[in-house]
């Protein structure tokens, strides 16, 4: 029964990082367990597994819908966050050893692969923990753990409404920024973070479309 779960949980999840599930479309117990050929039972504990990841929210009476995050509260995040990040990077290319700029190229290889392998959970998190990294890099952990809390806050939307395009264009942007660091500009590596955290935000876009349950979850 666990396998037969962790199915169900694999499949919606990877229909609403590949956008065929969008936010607010309904995800009825007995037509998933229909197409899953289980029972309601089984297909509950996966629905209740994707409310616990914040996929997936459920309602008293109204059943279980794909998550609607709110874009406002992500445009507050972002604005957080470049407050935050301007500072750090300013600070971290006053400083930055080679060793560091070697850390971060090493990440910088696994968010291409991820990002060329069409890896949408990989990329969504690499490209994410890449602002984490640069906060632990000044070896400040109370700036890292709010980093984290923030990233945390806004991936959900970024795994759900980031195309495979605007996820190469982070990837570009992120290796411009560790290109000023190395070079100890300043100037350019806040524009270029300011830069990156706007287009980032911007590429968010609700979809209000709602496709048919079954077709998402059957799709090659």
């Amino acid at each position: 029964m666990g396998s037969t779960t962790q199915r169900i949980v694999a499949s919606i999840t990877t229909a609403i990082v590949e956008r065929r599930l969008m936010p607010g479309t309904k995800l009825a117990e007995q037509k998933i367990a229909d197409i899953f050929k289980v029972s309601r039972t089984v297909v509950r504990q996966a629905l209740n597994q994707l409310s616990r990841d914040k996929l997936v929210t459920l309602e008293p009476a109204r059943g279980a819908f794909v998550a609607r995050p709110s874009v406002e509260e992500a445009r507050q995040v972002f604005e957080v966050r470049n407050m935050l990040e301007s500072v750090m990077v300013r600070r971290l290319a006053a400083g930055v050893t080679p060793a560091q700029v070697a850390q971060l190229r090493e990440h910088l290889k696994r968010e291409q692969a991820a990002v060329q392998r069409t890896d949408v959970s990989g990329r969504t998190r690499l490209l994410a923990d890449f602002h984490v990294v640069l906060a632990r890099l000044l070896g400040n952990e109370v700036l890292a753990d709010i980093l984290q809390d923030l990233v945390s806050r806004s991936s959900l939307i970024s795994l759900m409404y980031q195309s495979a395009h605007s996820a190469e264009h982070s990837f570009e942007e992120h290796v411009a920024i560790v290109d000023a660091l190395e070079r100890g500009d300043a100037r350019a590596a806040v524009r270029l973070m300011a830069s990156h955290l706007d287009h980032v935000e911007r590429n968010l876009r609700l979809d209000p479309r709602v496709p048919d349950l079954e077709a998402a979850l059957t799709a090659p």
